[in-house]
């Protein structure tokens, strides 16, 4: 059985990763943490995410449940994933890492930190998506130059960073493939007389709204032609799925950070 430990439970992957656990038959939620002043805690993690309760009581410390688990599933704010990572790391457990928004400084700590235990970290845990990233590898080596390239993102009103991770990676996985540094040719959204678009140019835009789980689309733009790449997310169950099977993985894997693609098409593993 795999003892698992759920941060940031109480938001909307939190508990959509809780009903999800309680439907495996090699799984077991073992612990459910929140920040330690959130109203939810000592509440029934099962109650909170809607499937009664399961007997796991929310707390503000994830120190006091790590000792009998095997692996951490990690989707809550910047700042708190170090704390948490840090403590994962400290009593070398496993974690699946899918929080987004860091900062250079924070990626850099994280990935330093995820390098000396088994972590699996990805900006999304959906398997679409990571077919779509193989294959914009495969049409942007095919297409090349001669397209213009815009990624445009939607996601629910409650989201707080933005452009989402996954148009980053996308964005980045496009421009790699070029030859070109997104740092350098990525602009985000457009306002006032912005002059003529320069051909490396690769445009990121995000919009907000509803209760929009996540969509990603990838254009490529060129005279008298144009093709899209589109991802849907319909409920935050096909993140779920994802991480679920990343920590399963990962509770075997080599230590090191590993990227979800190699959990998803079963690579070095």
């Amino acid at each position: 059985m795999i003892r698992v430990v759920i941060t940031g439970v109480c938001g909307r992957m939190g508990q959509c990763i809780t009903r999800c656990i309680a439907q495996q038959a090699d799984m077991e939620l073992v612990g459910a943490i929140q920040y330690p002043l959130h109203p939810q805690i000592g509440s029934d993690a099962g109650v909170v995410a809607g499937i009664g309760a399961i007997g796991v009581a929310i707390t503000g410390k994830l120190h006091d449940v790590l000792q009998n688990a095997d692996v951490v599933i990690e989707f809550s704010k910047p700042n708190a994933t170090l704390g948490y990572l840090q403590q994962v790391v400290n009593m070398d457990k496993a974690i699946v890492i899918g929080t987004t928004g860091f900062t250079q400084d924070q990626f850099a700590t994280v990935k330093a930190l995820a390098s000396q235990i088994r972590c699996v970290m990805a900006p999304n845990m959906s398997l679409g998506v990571n077919v779509a990233i193989q294959a914009l590898e495969l049409i942007a080596k095919t297409l090349g130059d001669d397209y213009n390239i815009e990624v445009i993102e939607a996601h629910h009103n409650h989201k707080t960073d933005s452009p989402s991770g996954t148009a980053f990676r996308l964005a980045e996985t496009v421009a790699t493939t070029l030859g070109r540094d997104l740092d350098e040719v990525g602009v985000y959204s457009r306002h006032g007389i912005v002059g003529e678009r320069p051909k490396q140019q690769i445009g990121i835009h995000a919009m907000r709204g509803g209760d929009i789980a996540g969509d990603h689309t990838v254009l490529f733009a060129t005279e008298g032609e144009q093709l899209s790449v589109v991802h849907r997310a319909h409920s935050p169950e096909a993140f779920a799925k994802g991480a679920i099977r990343a920590a399963r993985w990962v509770v075997d894997a080599p230590k090191g950070l590993h990227d979800v693609s190699e959990v998803l098409f079963q690579k070095h593993h």
